[in-house]
């Protein structure tokens, strides 16, 4: 069940409250999942539960998605922003220095948080951040003809798409690999998530310029990204791994830019392989 969670974070213009949803489950250490650009919470209800059998799982609302509350006037959709705003979410829900999992925008605030000792362990898949300027473009194209969709179409025309799996295929097809598998009553929630995504086109104008240079050298990493990944392509992976040398990178075989859907199972192994890490356990590398 969707709780908030409502605390202070950080402004020019000093303190200034917020607003977050999130869903908790399970018991161990902590785990926070992030979602990408424009989607919800409930892209990762695929592996919230196989997580849940070792780690108290939280997955959030970014500020400005789902049903978290925009970040507040006068607060830029940053990196800047946003990796010390999930800081003070995790005091607020008693945790400290989680493990990360984020896809997409979500894998770059992971890799954001890491590099300011705020996390254990961190899994980014498909992370922002990897692009050329042409790479950079074409997603941003994609991502706004998805948003223009979500907007223009009236819900009975996006009910009556998703009942068909061509209809679902041209309402999602662009982040998964095998949208046809994905419910019709999904599709249209997260349809409907990109929709009202009050912090859509903010995070979009703050990403123009976002390049991930640092190297996250005290946490254990892993960069995932799947082999049919169709807005950020899987070369990127190679210059994550080049930035963060010791990154583990991980093929997701036969997944889309959000995996947790195409194989739930693989990207929980993903998930806690890394986690166990941190732990002083091994990674596979592979």
């Amino acid at each position: 069940m969707t709780a908030t969670v409502s605390f202070t974070i950080d402004s020019p213009l000093g303190p200034l409250p917020t607003t977050v949803a999130y869903e908790r489950k399970g018991a161990g250490e902590p785990l926070l999942l992030l979602h990408g650009i424009g989607h919800h919470l409930q892209a990762w209800h695929p592996v919230t539960g196989i997580l849940a059998a070792d780690h108290d799982v939280i997955a959030v609302d970014l500020p400005g998605f789902g049903a978290s509350a925009p970040l507040p006037p006068g607060v830029p959709y940053t990196l800047d922003s946003i990796a010390p705003a999930l800081g003070a979410l995790c005091a607020a829900l008693g945790i400290e220095r989680p493990h990360v999992a984020g896809n997409s925008l979500g894998g770059l605030l992971a890799l954001e948080m890491g590099r300011r000792n705020l996390v254990r362990s961190i899994t980014a898949l498909s992370p922002a951040g990897f692009w050329t300027e042409a790479e950079r473009r074409y997603a941003f194209g994609t991502l706004l003809a998805m948003r223009a969709g979500a907007r223009s179409l009236p819900v009975p025309a996006v009910r009556r798409l998703a009942r068909s799996a061509a209809g679902r295929a041209a309402l999602t097809g662009s982040i998964y690999a095998r949208p046809s598998r994905r419910s019709p009553e999904d599709v249209v929630a997260e349809t409907l998530a990109l929709r009202h995504a009050t912090g859509f086109e903010a995070t979009l104008a703050a990403g123009g310029s976002v390049r991930f240079t640092h190297d996250v050298p005290d946490v254990p990493v892993t960069v995932a990204w799947g082999t049919r990944d169709r807005l950020l392509l899987r070369r990127q992976g190679v210059r994550a791994k080049q930035t963060i040398p010791g990154a583990r990178l991980v093929r997701l075989p036969g997944c889309g830019h959000v995996p947790m859907h195409d194989d739930p199972a693989l990207v929980a192994r993903v998930v806690l392989d890394t986690a166990r890490g941190a732990s002083g356990g091994p990674i596979p590398r592979g």
